[in-house]
């Protein structure tokens, strides 16, 4: 017992005798980062933005804002959903994100990758002909989330152990089209709602001393559920001729607030560590405590231009800009004040390009690739935030086994262009820093089903 009391007693200190310290570690460092530190990206687009909405267009590099998709226009845009050939266009999908983020650190002496966490977005299309000029229809899709899990135990892991932010987008959506059917014209509306899950030690691993080098001996796990958010999707399209069509569509920024979250702590130590740790008046409160936060869901402006050299060939590109400075700070509502934090997001762009082949009469094929940049600042990575601007090359096909019915698949690598000595903040190093070079990829295979009539 005397021995367990002298190990207790070589970090009480840390815990009583510096209260300021332990205070920043704690409420801020730990649990304003913690919460919502939503701008993880590994498995998806730069930020936190899915661009999984369509088997069919992720073939294609995700390209749609000047191509007629029937239902799935909703998504890319709105203007596209009255050209549909069909009284009634429907469609689904997902897609499995297998996602890996590997940190080596500066000296090369210690390295750590992701685990294995795939992430499945996933839509809905339903398309209806009202009038020969007039169409409306609805769309489930996951627009918004992220997904990261690197190991409990790793040497990060009071930096972040885990995230995982999933948002639904449900869009009724109604478009026309005139001009001699060269003009068209969509707008919808967005209603948001999600929740967000993010785990962090709130002692580093080994921080314990001899016998203790493997063991993180305080973790949290922060969750919440979002309210529901309101926005919007618009969008244009014109065909110049018949072989070139253009179309510009702008889907609002959604606020994504929670209200009531929650905090749990456990422990992976016994007594009397246990005892010592969460007896502590800055820690103790922690455990159930709730708070409430909003960050923004960014606005999109996609301008894009399709080219039909020959019926059975489709050339499209886009240009995507995301409008990531509204997200600059974080604010958490605690009972006791609000805790800041800066996140200084920039503004971002992604540049795709796609072409589909209409091969055969039963069967389509698609190649793209793109160029997504990030919106992280280097002052503001982390393994939190391990932005990278990204390179993605994708292809698919549609196979036809009876008229009007298609089943899709598409596969997507993206690579992260390796960050190099990059730093965050951190409060229990030595020096203040967290460095390291960090290299991100994923691959998403995706799968869908598509039927009009």
């Amino acid at each position: 017992m005397c021995a367990n009391i002298k190990k207790v007693c070589t970090f009480v200190p840390v815990l009583i005798v510096k209260p300021k310290i332990i205070f920043e570690l704690t409420m801020k460092k730990i649990i304003l980062t913690m919460f919502m530190a939503a701008s993880v990206s590994v498995a998806f687009s730069e930020g936190y933005q899915v661009n999984l909405q369509s088997t069919k267009q992720a073939g294609m590099g995700h390209v749609g804002t000047a191509m007629k998709l029937g239902a799935e226009s909703m998504h890319f845009n709105p203007a596209g959903l009255s050209h549909m050939d069909k009284t009634i266009d429907l469609s689904g999908g997902a897609s499995f994100i297998f996602s890996n983020a590997e940190y080596t650190s500066t000296d090369g002496a210690y390295k750590a990758s992701s685990e294995s966490n795939p992430s499945t977005p996933l839509y809905l299309y339903a398309g209806y002909k009202i009038l020969d000029d007039l169409a409306a229809g609805i769309s489930v899709t996951n627009p918004y989330g992220s997904g990261l899990k690197w190991p409990s135990n790793w040497k990060g892991a009071h930096l972040i152990q885990e995230i995982s932010l999933k948002t639904f987008s449900i869009q009724p959506t109604a478009s026309y089209k005139f001009l001699n059917d060269r003009l068209s014209v969509g707008a919808g509306l967005m209603i948001l709602t999600g929740d967000v899950s993010i785990g962090r030690a709130l002692m580093p691993v080994g921080s314990l001393g001899a016998g203790f080098a493997d063991v993180v001996p305080v973790q949290a796990e922060l969750s919440g559920k979002a309210k529901v958010g309101l926005g919007y999707n618009v969008g244009a399209m014109f065909d110049i001729t018949k072989k070139w069509t253009v179309g510009v569509s702008y889907r609002s920024e959604v606020k994504m607030k929670v209200d009531e979250g929650k905090a749990e702590l456990s422990y992976n130590v016994e007594e009397p560590f246990k005892s010592v740790i969460s007896q502590n008046p800055l820690i103790s409160p922690l455990d159930g405590a709730s708070f409430s936060a909003s960050m923004p869901m960014p606005a999109n402006l996609t301008v894009g231009v399709a080219y039909k050299p020959i019926t059975k060939l489709i050339l499209s590109a886009d240009f995507q800009y995301v409008f990531w400075s509204a997200y600059q700070q974080l604010d958490i509502d605690f009972a006791h004040g609000t805790l800041p934090s800066e996140k200084k997001y920039s503004d971002a762009f992604a540049v795709r390009l796609g072409g589909q082949y209409s091969a055969l009469s039963w069967l389509d094929a698609r190649l793209g690739a793109y160029f997504d940049k990030t919106p992280v600042k280097d002052d503001f990575y982390s393994p939190e935030t391990p932005g990278a601007d990204k390179i993605g090359i994708t292809a698919g096909l549609s196979f036809y086994p009876i008229k009007n019915l298609a089943i899709d698949a598409a596969f997507t690598y993206i690579q992260g262009l390796k960050q190099e000595g990059v730093s965050c903040r951190d409060d229990m190093s030595p020096t203040q820093l967290f460095a390291g070079d960090y290299k991100v990829t994923a691959l998403m295979p995706s799968i869908g089903v598509a039927y009009k009539f």
